[in-house]
């Protein structure tokens, strides 16, 4: 399905692909689709995540550099054109030919930012690889493998970087979709440590994270942030040195930010860490208004969802037809509510409205019914099963039932009976004419006498 776009996310991500003959030409083009379902949120330039791959083959070879492709659109055609290479399985000569292109700006790296290599293999490699991938891990290169054949469980957690279970998968090449969440997770944890970033974000509200850089009693950091569209507006607050995160909140939604936290220190000079933020769409509640719990004289109203930033709620209702009405008052708090001392067997219009902070107001409506007077038989429903047949059904009557009856009355052809155990709460209703109009009631039986029938009415399509 569609992913929501990754910002604030800056480093170099390396693709280490087996392409050699040990590999089918089926399992190299699902390697290339979890490639791009794996990179496809991120988004890309020189101030975000930059990719690239690399063959493994009898010699290594790269297939773009990391600044080439700094659009999902130009990524994705990139990796689909990417053709397989065959030859032997060299992983060790790739790995220090990575070891080259990661920290070069010929290949388009960039000092300073965290440094990822993904590893897809078969499992099978034709030349050492635990020197190469040492000096890589020593270089601050964060190592995951994803291994689609049976390979050394030994040898490749010991190349993987600590802990194997977060950086290591075994997984069968038609199954690789199911890792891909969590491996694209665990890359952002990575790609996000060492910078400024935001977290939990909400329409109104979100947590700012960065690495610990200051330490002493005198240091102290000055965040700054606006919305980009007006900078003029700046925020300023002073954090303490200790801290490594801030909740900023009463922001507006559908907005980017523009973030700044500048490092005041005495003793060593931090750049400043940038970073946007937009908020999300608001929340608008009620979204969902329902009815349950129908009775002869009262019903049970609940909405969702319940946001912080409602006061309380107003629940309106009066019958239809008609000019009548109630109101009801709920704490913001609460979601539901009980509508008593109604009339039966009535139609009424409920009407609930979010009364926010800021004054406005937000309504939906529903429609709800009370049932007959006696009626133990609660929400009689109908579902067409095909031509001139409906299925009937029920909720349970209460206490304790010895069946149901249900009578049929057609406007064309006999009427009919059926009566069925006390488990069953549903019949099929045949031979009902085209565009004719039907009358159906269900009785629930007791030992003494049938309760009140339910009745509804039910006209069957021309």
């Amino acid at each position: 399905g569609p992913q929501l776009p990754i910002s604030n996310s800056e480093g170099d991500l390396l693709f280490l692909l087996d392409s050699s003959g040990s590999v089918s030409y089926y399992e190299f083009s699902r390697v290339k689709e979890f490639m791009w379902d794996l990179v496809q949120p991120f988004t890309f330039g020189p101030k975000d995540v930059q990719a690239s791959i690399i063959h493994i083959s009898t010699t290594p070879t790269m297939e773009f550099p990391f600044n080439q492709h700094l659009s999902s659109g130009s990524l994705q055609k990139a990796i689909r054109d990417t053709q397989q290479l065959m030859g032997d399985t060299n992983t060790g000569k790739a790995l220090s030919y990575a070891k080259e292109k990661l920290f070069s700006d010929k290949a388009g790296a960039r000092p300073d930012v965290p440094k990822v290599l993904v590893w897809v293999t078969d499992g099978f490699s034709t030349d050492d690889i635990s020197e190469p991938m040492q000096l890589l891990k020593d270089m601050g290169v964060t190592v995951f493998i994803v291994s689609t054949g049976r390979g050394n469980y030994l040898e490749l957690s010991a190349a993987a970087s600590q802990p194997p279970e977060k950086h290591l998968h075994f997984v069968d090449v038609d199954d690789l979709p199911i890792i891909t969440k969590e491996l694209r997770d665990a890359i952002l944890d990575v790609i996000q440590a060492n910078r400024l970033h935001a977290v939990d974000i909400t329409s109104s509200s979100f947590r700012l994270t960065w690495p610990k850089l200051l330490s002493q009693d005198t240091d102290y950091y000055t965040l700054e942030y606006a919305p980009i569209e007006h900078l003029v507006r700046k925020t300023t607050k002073q954090v303490s040195a200790a801290h490594t995160s801030l909740m900023l909140s009463n922001l507006a939604p559908e907005t980017t930010y523009e973030v700044a936290l500048i490092p005041e220190s005495n003793v060593h000079y931090f750049p400043p860490q940038t970073t946007r933020v937009t908020t999300l769409a608001e929340e608008i509640s009620p979204a969902q208004v329902l009815i349950s719990e129908s009775g002869p004289h009262s019903f049970h109203v609940s909405w969702a969802p319940t946001l912080d930033s409602v006061i309380r709620y107003q629940i309106l209702y009066g019958p239809l037809p008609g000019n009548s009405v109630e109101l009801l008052e709920v704490d913001g708090k609460h979601n539901s509510s009980v509508v008593e001392n109604l009339a039966p067997n009535t139609t009424y219009l409920v009407t609930v409205t979010a009364v926010y902070r800021s004054g406005m107001e937000k309504s939906l409506s529903a429609k709800a019914c009370t049932q007959e007077e006696g009626s133990k038989v609660r929400h009689l429903r109908f579902e067409d099963m095909g031509p001139n047949t409906l299925k009937a059904s029920w909720d349970s009557a209460d206490g304790k039932v010895l069946g149901y009856r249900v009578r049929c009355r057609r406007q064309t052809g006999p009427s009919s009976i059926i009566s069925v155990s006390p488990q069953v709460h549903s019949v099929l209703l045949t031979d009902l004419a085209a565009g004719t109009t039907n009358k159906v009631c269900v009785k629930a039986m007791y030992h003494n006498q049938p309760s009140k029938g339910l009745c509804r009415v039910v006209r069957m399509q021309p």
